[in-house]
């Protein structure tokens, strides 16, 4: 009441001044309104600057005394810089009613447009606190990897619905509650526009519930072309940073209603698992004799399992009373399974492979491209340029130890192979027609 008094003596002052000048009223009355806006602006402007420049200050200083990171998150979302413009805001409020004096009919007009931007103002200040307790909660442990963006985006659909009935209300002088009974008649139409939105919403709940998907997660999902860490979940959208750093957007809701891999359980457990096969040859799979045997056992990873096989199988056949002049007849190694037996113990003594996961050496149902022996194991190394390598080296030994055991890897014939057997010039093509044909049968 104070400050709108002093307003007033101003207000008075300026206009008697004009009147002493000779100025006649009707002019006078304008020159004074024009006089007093002027003061206001110049006073609106210099206190932003003082009240951004005080507040800024004292929260840059505050901030440094504390450790925690939220403060700072309050200023670099711009949250005192918007605080400080409520300052400015007072004067032009209180100030409205002395500049325009002399024309209550623009008094009501100005107010109305004061007013929606408090309500504007507002908004932005709620915003600037949401952001800032979004990136603050994303610093968190508990919150780093839950899609707090949804939540934020949601809050701030219902702060832009309400301003939006307050501004309307502001306007149009009617009543809020007019304007929702009227909106209850569009639902329907509201519901389509917002339809993404809504299931966005629902997917989010159902996402962070059900720990489907966390920022950080490596997931796969073939359908969209997805295949990398999960950068941002929204309140619409899922950000995808592939392998190749292109950046895939999965709609949120897809994540409920279609199928994903998630390989968090991959990365959690310190151990990627190693699936791959060599495809024996199967012509090349055979009985293994004495001297087979003793070479095989210069081989330092096999020596003792070969010594007790070789005297479990002899007590066995002996009982049995078995005639070994053929090797078919009872018991007997094989090379294909003194293989299997040395890829498995490649595979314990790798201290690449992670023991306290499955691990087997096993065979697969015979193809016609030879009899597959796979190595099932887990390198204990998740990234991606790491597994790689681990699973190379193994595959590279374990593809030259193959012939030591006397078998051979199943390849299809290369041109050089047509070649040999033609005995000819690959330019002579019935001479290859004949080699092929040679092959077939």
């Amino acid at each position: 009441m104070e400050t709108a008094a002093f307003a007033t003596q101003i207000s008075h002052f300026t206009y008697q001044t004009l009147l002493n000048l000779g100025i006649s009223k009707a002019s006078a009355i304008y020159l004074n309104m024009g006089l007093l806006l002027t003061m206001v602006l110049v006073l609106v402007y210099v206190t932003a600057v003082l009240a951004r420049k005080i507040m800024l200050t004292a929260a840059q200083k505050f901030s440094e005394r504390t450790s925690t990171q939220f403060d700072d998150f309050l200023i670099r979302n711009s949250t005192f810089r918007h605080l400080a413009k409520i300052v400015p805001l007072i004067i032009v409020v209180q100030s409205l009613p002395v500049v325009f004096a002399d024309f209550p009919g623009w008094i009501k007009p100005l107010q109305t447009l004061t007013d929606v931007y408090t309500v504007v103002l507002t908004i932005t200040i709620v915003r600037a606190l949401l952001r800032s307790v979004k990136d603050y909660l994303k610093t968190t442990d508990l919150f780093k990897d839950k899609p707090v963006d949804s939540f934020l985006q949601v809050i701030s659909i219902f702060l832009y619905f309400v301003g939006a009935l307050l501004i309307f209300s502001l306007l149009t002088g009617k009543d809020v509650g007019t304007f929702i009974t009227a909106m209850g008649a569009a639902s329907a139409i509201l519901l389509l526009i917002f339809k993404d939105t809504i299931l966005g919403f629902v997917a989010s709940i159902q996402v962070t519930t059900n720990d489907m998907v966390r920022i950080g997660d490596w997931i796969s999902m073939e359908k969209y072309g997805a295949d990398g860490d999960v950068t941002e979940i929204n309140l619409t959208t899922v950000k995808v940073q592939n392998w190749d750093k292109t950046i895939t957007t999965i709609p949120t809701y897809n994540l409920i209603s279609d199928s994903f891999k998630n390989w968090r359980g991959m990365q959690s457990t310190g151990g990627r698992r190693i699936k791959r096969s060599v495809h024996i040859k199967i012509s090349s799979i055979k009985f293994l004799s004495h001297a087979d045997l003793e070479r095989l056992s210069q081989i330092q990873l096999i020596k003792d399992y070969l010594q007790g096989k070789q005297l479990e199988i002899e007590a066995y056949n002996q009982a049995k009373g078995i005639d070994k002049n053929l090797l078919i007849n009872g018991r007997n190694l094989t090379n294909v399974g003194v293989f299997r037996a040395y890829a498995s113990a490649y595979l314990e003594q790798n201290e690449n492979i992670h023991k306290g996961l499955s691990m087997m050496v096993r065979q697969l149902e015979p193809t016609t491209t030879g009899m597959p022996i796979e190595l099932y194991a887990f390198a204990n190394d998740v990234r991606w340029a790491y597994y790689e390598q681990i699973s190379a080296d193994i595959f590279d030994h374990l593809l030259a130890a193959v012939r030591y055991f006397d078998l051979e890897v199943f390849e299809h014939p290369a041109a050089d192979d047509v070649r040999q057997l033609s005995g000819r010039p690959a330019t002579d093509k019935n001479a290859l027609y004949a080699a092929i044909e040679t092959m077939k049968n």
